[in-house]
């Protein structure tokens, strides 16, 4: 990585980074819209980052914490103004509280990430325009340019690392923090192809049904915000029945569904599942992220095999949509 310049007009009231990187742009596209990447190199090397949420679309919002090297933690989000795939993103970028919440105290600029071809690869130019004088010495106060010259200069061990993130890889779970997991899966496919594989009852029954030798018996799909779904399986013999129920909480096709999930016959809280698909170089990033309402709870249905179960299921998916 090279940065070019990083320059402060106080009269456009903007902050410019232009840096060239030893990739194709699209590469440095998918490693800003794959969160496992993204962490990676979001924020100064001391503090990490986790995206509790990151749904790249006009509309969508992202909402991350950075952890500091004594456990302290620093929030924030970009909310999605414009989406250009794979050239541009633009956002407003701001502070929030641990609930994810803005926090209104501190400035939110508006930011521009572009993606061009450069003689190196890609070029990579990030404008911050703020609303005064005053933000911008703030922000550059509070170590701005530092943090973003010793994020950058982890990038390139990023998106040279094309293996890690290919269209090859399985289902890969992170936790997050004490309740909530992250599931990430690569299906090479179109993004259409796969929320409609999400949302037609012929194909959710092919593919949604874990390790051979069970068959999805029941399959009762919401149509729209606030309607309920119920999934039923059972084994080929027709024994060990067991399902799940919930509601439909949030809905924007093809890139974003939140639902609760209860077991049936199960009483207590249920868990909360949001679903985003992203389009990348290989297809389709799905990644589901699953808040429990306990460590315990989280913890019991991992350890049933809970994700070695929807790689079996996504790589039925995947094959589905490709040999259709």
């Amino acid at each position: 990585m090279t940065i070019r310049s990083i320059t402060t007009d106080t009269e456009a009231l903007t902050i410019t980074v232009i840096a060239d990187f030893p990739v194709p742009p699209r590469r440095l596209w998918d490693a800003y819209v794959d969160p496992r990447q993204l962490e990676r190199f979001w924020g100064p090397p001391a503090w990490s980052a986790t995206f509790m949420r990151h749904d790249v679309r006009p509309g969508g919002r992202s909402e991350y914490h950075m952890t500091g090297p004594d456990g302290e933690q620093s929030g924030g989000y970009w909310e999605f103004l414009d989406v250009n795939r794979p050239y541009s993103f633009e956002v407003e970028d701001g502070f929030a509280h641990a609930d994810g919440t803005s926090n209104d105290d501190l400035p939110a600029i508006r930011t521009v990430f572009t993606f061009e071809e450069s003689t190196l690869g890609a070029l990579l130019t990030v404008t911050s325009y703020f609303n005064s004088a005053a933000e911008i010495d703030q922000l550059l106060e509070m170590g701005m340019l530092e943090g973003t010259r010793e994020a950058m200069e982890q990038m390139d061990a990023v998106v040279t690392d094309e293996a890690t993130y290919s269209g090859a890889h399985i289902a890969h779970l992170q936790r997050l923090d004490d309740t909530t997991v992250r599931v990430t899966r690569m299906i090479r496919a179109p993004i259409d192809q796969v929320w409609r594989a999400h949302h037609e009852p012929e194909l959710v029954r092919q593919w949604m049904i874990g390790p051979d030798g069970w068959v999805m018996v029941t399959c009762e799909l919401p149509q729209q915000v606030g309607d309920p779904y119920r999934y039923e399986w059972e084994t080929d013999n027709g024994t060990d029945r067991f399902g799940f129920t919930g509601e439909l909480l949030e809905s924007a096709p093809p890139h974003r569904e939140v639902t609760t999930e209860s077991m049936l016959g199960i009483s207590g809280p249920a868990t909360t599942n949001a679903l985003n698909l992203i389009e990348v170089t290989h297809g389709t990033l799905l990644t589901t992220v699953i808040t429990y309402p306990s460590t315990e709870l989280r913890d019991v249905v991992l350890d049933t095999g809970m994700v070695a179960g929807m790689e079996d299921s996504y790589s039925r998916l995947e094959s589905i949509i490709v040999n259709s």
